[in-house]
């Protein structure tokens, strides 16, 4: 019996050499492919998640779709109440805005039909340079670590303002900023070109292009970069510089060369300064049709507010003769 058992202990440690080598080897083999995710399509742009939700809320018959370039676009259209209408209102809307927001834009859109003028308010497209970062401070000497224990080259933010600084670059600039700036100016500049199209389509005997906000700015400076010759006049209500971009409007409105209207509130001292600077640089410019229209905001009275932007503008548009 016991010469049976000593028989038997080789083949066990062969099978147990044997199961060991088979996991080894089935360790050191490479894991079965498993399929790859599917890619997550991109989230539409926060612009046509707006203008999609027009379309379930305004009236079909005042949805315009427009195409620039590769791009369609939503435009609510109100044609002039009258069977002579004096022109077509153009409206650009601000970063964050609708083509039916509800300041400015919306109010105008649907009251200026009444003075005889028809009116397009366009959805734009998203920007990205407009969230540009603030600059970059440059840090101390003493903060900026250059003896990185594990040899990385890669710059910190910090290291990085310091660099261009000592270059003679801006920090703030960002790579590819200004290709995308132009990238983001033909967007725009496509959806006006198409909205003026359009508005040649109605027999305008006038088109006007009319900014509130950021908007203003790209209006202002689509007539300054293109001069379109079928575009006879520029509103810019509550105008203002997206973050990032250059020129100022500050340097910009003032040497347009169509008739201006620059409506601006006058109830915050910045504004009030700013719009001074403006109308002091169109003196120095001789630009005789550059005209300043001052407001006050009325809080807790929006309609009243409203009703005094619209005749404003609706008088600079459409003067009155004056009687003897």
């Amino acid at each position: 019996m016991p010469h049976r058992n000593r028989s038997a202990l080789p083949a066990l440690c062969l099978s147990l050499l044997f199961t060991s080598a088979f996991s080894v080897q089935a360790a050191d083999a490479p894991a079965p492919a498993t399929e790859k995710p599917a890619e997550r399509q991109p989230l539409p742009e926060r612009s046509q998640e707006d203008a999609d939700a027009l379309q379930r809320q305004i009236p079909r018959e005042e949805q315009q779709q427009l195409q620039a370039g590769s791009d369609s676009f939503l435009a609510l259209w109100k044609p002039a109440n009258t069977a002579e209408p004096e022109g077509v209102v153009i409206i650009v809307p601000g970063a964050g805005e609708s083509a039916d927001w509800p300041q400015a834009i919306a109010p105008l859109r649907r009251k200026l039909p009444d003075a005889n003028w028809g009116t397009l308010s366009l959805s734009l497209p998203d920007v990205s340079v407009d969230t540009l970062p603030p600059r970059v401070i440059e840090a101390p000497k003493a903060a900026v670590d250059t003896s990185s224990k594990e040899g990385s080259t890669a710059a910190k933010p910090i290291e990085q303002a310091a660099s261009a600084e000592a270059e003679g670059t801006d920090p703030a600039v960002v790579p590819g900023a200004d290709e995308q700036d132009k990238t983001d100016a033909k967007r725009i500049f496509d959806r006006i070109d198409a909205a003026v199209a359009f508005a040649q389509t109605q027999s305008a005997r006038s088109v006007v292009v009319l900014g509130h906000g950021t908007g203003a700015w790209w209006a202002a400076r689509y007539v300054s970069e293109k001069q379109p010759a079928q575009v006879q006049k520029l509103v810019m209500v509550a105008g203002k510089t997206p973050p990032g971009r250059q020129p100022d409007l500050q340097q910009l409105a003032p040497t347009l060369k169509l008739p201006t209207a620059d409506v601006f509130y006058q109830d915050g001292a910045q504004d009030r300064k700013n719009a001074l600077e403006r109308v002091q640089a169109a003196k120095r410019a001789k630009n005789d049709g550059y005209k300043q229209v001052s407001l006050k905001t009325l809080p807790g009275n929006s309609a009243a507010e409203h009703e005094q932007l619209y005749r404003r503008i609706r008088g600079w548009l459409s003067p009155q003769p004056t009687r003897d």
